[in-house]
Formats: structure tokens, C-alpha cells, sequence
């Protein structure tokens, strides 16, 4: 299990994803691709480094655009599991 990260360790691993937000305790980041297929790729890809990680993230697609939420239920708000895969998604858009 996960241990939550206080809002000073938030902020100081959000430097190296700045493209991600804290929004409603949880981090939070859109992403807008090319169309429906290159945002369904994405989610497609990011969902077997997901199940690697057994942390799913809640999401939204329409069209071209992926809204992406993460927190770690478990440890009751943002974890270090949430920022690797928030880091690994960054990879995969990029």
C-alpha cells in the first residue's frame, strides 16, 4: 500500500510534471491529441502500464481530448504510485 504524500511533497514532485495540477485532491492533467484515435491509443497504451502498476486511473475521452484523474484510494489522497503513473502517461503523449 501506498502512504499519502503531504502537500509539501505534492508540490515539490509536481515541479517535474508541469503539465499536472492538484484539482479537488487529486492530480489532474488533459490531454488533447491529434483525434479520436490518437486519444484512444493513448489511453489504450496507458492502460497496460495501469494494470502493470495495478492503479487505474479515472479518465474521461471524448473525441480528442483525455481528462485524467489520479489518487490512490487506498492511502486516501495523492501517492507516490499516482506520480509514476502520471510520469509514465507524459511519456506515452510525448
Amino acid at each position: 500500500m501506498s502512504q499519502r504524500l503531504s502537500a509539501e511533497e505534492v508540490s515539490v514532485r509536481l515541479r517535474e510534471l508541469p503539465s499536472w495540477v492538484v484539482q479537488d485532491g487529486k492530480l489532474h492533467r488533459e490531454y488533447r491529441f491529434a483525434d479520436f484515435v490518437a486519444a484512444f491509443g493513448f489511453m489504450t497504451s496507458a492502460a497496460l502500464i495501469a494494470e502493470k502498476l495495478n492503479h487505474h486511473p479515472e479518465w474521461f475521452n471524448v473525441w480528442n481530448k483525455v481528462i485524467v484523474d489520479l489518487t490512490t484510494h487506498d492511502a486516501g489522497g495523492i501517492s507516490p504510485l499516482d506520480f509514476e503513473l502520471a510520469a509514465a502517461m507524459e511519456k506515452l503523449a510525448t
